[in-house]
């Protein structure tokens, strides 16, 4: 069923829990939102949101290095003590992290990083190519909103399907660590390199390879 985007934003509200979760609970429960908080509560989402506002300094800085050496990532995940941040539990989601990264090559972690300036010329690229393609005006800023959505799932790294689980984005597997270890766990940055970016150079798709490595 479609959601309300009202209610998307009411339950996040209550929950804290992210966006896209709220909404495939929603969706889960028909638009109930009594319901779809206690979908949340199930799944552990509502009571990490209820540790998202803790500080969290501690953790590690791990890499990811592709086997033909060609792409490598460093990331910075951050968990509230150095007991949990040594635990190999914790080390292995980062990595999982890195991975991903790697694989998908996201431009900001979330979605409050984007520039405001970037997001408005995308949706005047958009709304031109909406009307372009001959849609009615008194739709295509629902379009444009839509497209929009679908460029911050592309680009911020927490609203990525995870490249091991589709059917978890990255949000989701934060907060599923968050409630199995009982700490805030915050993803703050990372940078990728691939070698010869920005240079000439023959095309080829490393992160297609990355992905195939996983897959496999």
């Amino acid at each position: 069923m479609a959601v309300n985007a009202s209610a998307v934003k009411e339950l996040r509200e209550r929950t804290g829990a992210g966006m896209l979760d709220c909404k495939k609970a929603l969706e889960a429960t028909g638009g109930d939102i009594d319901q779809a908080i206690a979908h949340l509560r199930e799944k552990g989402l509502a009571a990490a949101a209820n540790k998202a506002g803790r500080i969290a300094t501690e953790g590690i800085v791990d890499s990811y290095i592709h086997s033909n050496g060609r792409i490598g990532v460093l990331v910075e995940v951050n968990c509230e003590t150095d007991f949990v941040g040594k635990t190999d539990q914790f080390k292995e989601f980062v990595k999982d992290v890195a991975m991903h990264i790697a694989a998908t090559n996201p431009k900001y972690v979330r979605r409050e990083e984007v520039p405001a300036e970037d997001i408005e010329k995308e949706k005047e690229i958009l709304k031109a190519q909406a009307l372009n393609e001959g849609k009615p005006a008194h739709i295509v800023d629902k379009m444009v909103e839509g497209r929009i959505s679908k460029y911050y799932e592309e680009y911020c790294l927490l609203e990525q399907a995870f490249i091991k689980d589709p059917d978890k984005t990255i949000e989701t597997l934060v907060n599923e660590k968050i409630s199995t270890i009982g700490e805030n766990i915050s993803i703050r940055r990372f940078a990728r390199f691939e070698l010869g970016e920005g240079l000439e150079k023959k095309v080829e798709n490393f992160a297609e390879e990355v992905m195939a490595q996983v897959k496999g």
